[in-house]
């Protein structure tokens, strides 16, 4: 059985709402074959991503970063897990009010560099998400591990 890792960071509701609409799609009833594993940002281990065979990744926007949290995950698996998951894909859901843009490109830097695949467009939300872009975040859960299944 294939395995979807979501690692997030959900300090806010806005960020909440997008995890659960991204859980949602990717655990559809119609995605068979698939195994979602949810972890915490400061709880993930490189064991965790080495047996996951795709990422979804969630985290509000910081002062135009990535959040701590999640880039204390890329710095506990990076090295552990850079040889072993080249090549896998992954999606990337983020919140923030001003500098998106900046998180975006610190999230795809790391990816790059670990040789991940960006298997969807990322799902960027300012302000409290809406019907839309929960949907969308559906949509993003949903690809990601529908490309996973067998």
């Amino acid at each position: 059985m294939a395995r979807l890792l979501i690692v997030h960071h959900t300090p806010s509701p806005h960020t909440q709402a997008m995890f659960e609409a991204v859980l949602s799609g990717a655990t559809d009833p119609e995605i068979e074959g698939v195994e979602v594993v949810r972890r915490a940002a400061l709880a993930v281990t490189a064991v965790d991503v080495l047996a996951a065979d795709g990422y979804l990744l969630g985290t509000p926007a910081n002062l135009g970063y990535m959040s701590g949290a999640l880039k204390h995950a890329f710095d506990t698996i990076y090295y552990p897990c850079l040889d072993s998951t080249r090549g896998r894909p992954y999606g990337l859901y983020l919140h923030g009010n001003e500098g998106t843009e900046g998180a975006e490109a610190s999230v795809e830097r790391i990816t790059t560099g670990l040789g991940w695949t960006r298997a969807a467009a990322p799902v960027v939300v300012s302000g409290p998400p809406g019907k839309a872009e929960l949907e969308r975040c559906w949509e993003l859960g949903a690809t990601i591990a529908a490309g996973l299944m067998g």
